[in-house]
């Protein structure tokens, strides 16, 4: 723990060190003796994209036969904007079972993960995933992460028009060392670090913390684009492209019991036109590089910045930095921030089709054979995939010749879409056995929950109003459960705070009702308030809308009251 407050944490000596991101890598791969990688070399890895974990599980054990953890590494493929082609998908599903452990996980940030890859594994993959012209840098790590853009919106015919900045966004801020391919994809080796190497926008420390960011068309708010350090929001007038409100400051994660920590969402800065697109996301990324809290690891993001300096300041700063200030921002309203399952047709007379994925995780199993039916569909479709915010997928760009096709192989391999609307809506980060920061099931356990909750919502005669649920093993926020109309965080095992009323168009956040309870008190509390619900609620009230009004909690308008129980005054 750093104890001076003017002194900078420790892996900012590690980045400083690390001659841009090369750290010890290079030699850490070829040490046979363990299969984790030192300390400081698993910081630096972070911005290569790879997460190096242990099977929880297995620890007790493994101890007791005085074995080191069993160690492999996560990796995660950026793929900006969620979007890959049929080619790139066959290719991934070759990799999770050449390398990896037989599944592929689509994240909540539109991005594909590997897990279960042994050290000796970690270049292969890597290089293979590049083959596929993708790639893992920044994917992790103190630097821009994978930007996202709505997957399907239904102004299609400006979609790609909009994607297209958002991966702009994606390539202007990847960082420029050649570490990586000097490391993963066998470059040749930097002479002269000063000639070689340098980093025009991040410098040699990178940033304070992770920033993410986030493009989306409305009337969708499928990315969550307020819960991220920026956003684009793209202003449509007469079907065409204007520009884009721009958003600051949003971010979940925050830390148990330190009040200091809290979930933000984004505020509105102003409006900029498409060519100052790239002027914005460098500016902004350079002021949090130059103001951002390096002594206080929980207090670096953005949001923090935000939060103490205050949006005119922010405001006035990107004005001086682009020699010229933001419009006013337009009118925007969000209607939904799920995804659309099914079918629905394009304007150009194309089809897309949603298909729900659990918690992201596609697999085969004794249930579900859901990896074989989408590799059997990519080696027929001529379209896209797009990969949602909310760990979906979708059949994208489909002629109507090949509908029927599509429809055939999901029969023949019994790919049920008949779940729940909750069930729909709900979203999970990995949590155990594998990240090592978490403190509770997500994943592993939340469709399990779903199922009773679904069965309250039937025994209520509820089931028609889907209720966005969102549960991590930890507070961190990945699956961004302080958006959700109800959040679960993981306090230990079987235990987790809940939060209430976050509304459906992820533009309120939530706030907790109860702190540490188990399944059989979620359970009670919901069988409770579903009854008051399907009794009081007004017509087409949301869940997240109706605990506020009949005051189970109470509306947040910052993020320091998440965590505060409402008492009544």
């Amino acid at each position: 723990m750093n104890t001076n407050k003017n002194q900078p944490v420790a892996v900012e000596f590690i980045k400083e060190n690390s001659n841009f991101l090369r750290g010890t890598i290079a030699s850490e791969l070829g040490n046979e003796v363990t299969g984790s990688i030192s300390e400081n070399d698993t910081q630096i890895s972070k911005f290569h994209g790879i997460y190096q974990q242990d099977d929880r599980d297995l620890r007790k054990e493994r101890s007791k036969q005085k074995l080191e953890p069993l160690y492999s590494f996560m990796i995660r493929a950026r793929v900006p904007g969620g979007i890959c082609t049929p080619e790139q998908w066959l290719a991934i599903d070759d990799m999770a079972d050449r390398y990896a452990n037989g599944s592929i996980r689509i994240t909540t940030r539109q991005a594909f993960q590997f897990h279960g890859v042994i050290k000796k594994n970690l270049k292969p993959t890597i290089a293979a995933i590049n083959q596929q012209l993708m790639d893992t840098i920044a994917a992790c790590g103190d630097v821009n992460r994978n930007v996202m853009c709505t997957a399907n919106p239904e102004l299609s015919s400006i979609h790609y028009r909009v994607y297209q900045d958002a991966k702009a966004i994606s390539d202007h801020l990847t960082p420029q060392t050649s570490a990586y391919h000097e490391i993963w994809i066998d470059g040749e080796k930097v002479k002269s670090e000063s000639k070689t190497d340098h980093e025009p926008i991040y410098g040699k420390t990178y940033l304070p913390r992770k920033f993410k960011i986030a493009v989306v068309i409305p009337p969708d708010n499928d990315v969550d684009v307020l819960a991220h350090d920026l956003g684009f929001i793209a202003i449509i007038e007469n079907h065409e492209l204007v520009g884009y409100n721009v958003t600051v400051g949003g971010g979940m994660g925050t830390t148990h019991g330190d009040s200091s920590t809290f979930p933000l969402l984004a505020h509105t800065l102003g409006f900029c036109t498409p060519d100052q697109v790239l002027l914005v996301a460098e500016n902004t990324v350079k002021i949090q590089r130059d103001h951002g809290d390096r002594t206080n690891r929980k207090h670096a993001r953005f949001k923090y910045t935000v939060d103490d300096h205050g949006i005119d300041w922010l405001r006035g700063q990107l004005s001086d930095h682009m020699g010229q200030p933001l419009l006013a921002a337009k009118k925007i309203e969000f209607t939904h921030n799920g995804d659309r399952f099914g079918w629905r047709k394009n304007l150009d007379g194309s089809w897309n089709h949603t298909l729900f994925i659990a918690n992201g995780r596609v697999k085969d199993d004794g249930m579900n054979s859901l990896r074989t039916a989408l590799r059997e569909i990519a080696q027929i479709h001529q379209g896209n995939f797009r990969l949602t915010a909310n760990q979906n997928l979708i059949i994208a760009q489909v002629p109507d010749s090949a509908k029927n096709q599509i429809d055939q192989l999901l029969g023949l391999y019994k790919i049920n879409q008949q779940v729940s609307l909750t069930r729909q809506l709900s979203m999970a980060c990995v949590a155990l056995p594998t990240c090592s920061l978490a403190m509770a099931e997500a994943e592993r356990y939340l469709p399990e929950l779903i199922n009773q909750i679904d069965g309250l919502q039937q025994k209520h005669h509820i089931s028609n109003r889907g209720i966005m649920i969102r549960m991590t093993g930890c507070p961190n926020g990945c699956a961004r459960p302080f958006i959700a109309e109800i959040g679960f965080v993981g306090k230990a095992l079987g235990r987790y705070n809940m939060y209430l009323g976050g509304k459906p168009d992820g533009t309120r956040l939530n706030q907790l009702y109860l702190e540490n309870i188990t399944e059989s008190d979620i359970l009670k509390q919901l069988d409770d308030i579903f009854s008051h619900y399907a009794k009081d609620a007004i017509s087409n009230e949301s869940f997240g809308d109706f605990v506020i009004r009949a005051q189970y909690v109470s509306a947040v308008t910052h993020g320091k009251q998440v965590h505060l129980k409402w008492v009544e005054s």
